[in-house]
């Protein structure tokens, strides 16, 4: 399962980062690590144009829920696949996600990175799919 998809990867837990910058890295993924939701903002802001999102929800400053609403408001990275990566899996919490336009929600407590992997790549063949009209 190899991909040349641009990520970009929000969390504020920097061991996180780094750990799912490099599981990625290794499934040939281009990966743009920001630590928390502002740095992830000015990222977007100076052009990048990620394939794939994967954000936390909880962040301190603002929650990953606030920065998908802001993504929306600024138009930014809007065809980008969103993924909401969090210890949160509560069906409010995966309804609000989808609702602000994810396309799938991994819940971290219950997937080890090389699930993760896994998840993120089939809800990419899943979107590709359905843009193809298949």
């Amino acid at each position: 399962m190899k991909s040349n998809k641009k990520i970009l990867i929000i969390d504020d837990d920097n061991f996180l980062l780094d750990m799912y910058s490099l599981k990625f890295s290794k499934y040939d993924f281009s990966v743009t690590a920001a630590a928390g939701p502002d740095v992830a903002l000015e990222t977007l802001r100076s052009g990048l144009l990620p394939d794939v999102i994967l954000l936390d929800i909880v962040m301190p400053v603002m929650d990953g829920f606030e920065l998908m609403e802001k993504m929306k408001e600024e138009n930014l990275a809007t065809d980008a696949i969103k993924i909401v990566l969090s210890n949160r899996g509560q069906p409010s919490d995966i309804a609000r996600g989808e609702a602000l336009g994810a396309s799938g929600y991994i819940v971290k407590a219950s997937s080890t990175p090389s699930e993760v992997i896994e998840k993120v790549q089939s809800i990419i063949n899943e979107k590709n799919k359905t843009k193809n009209g298949l």
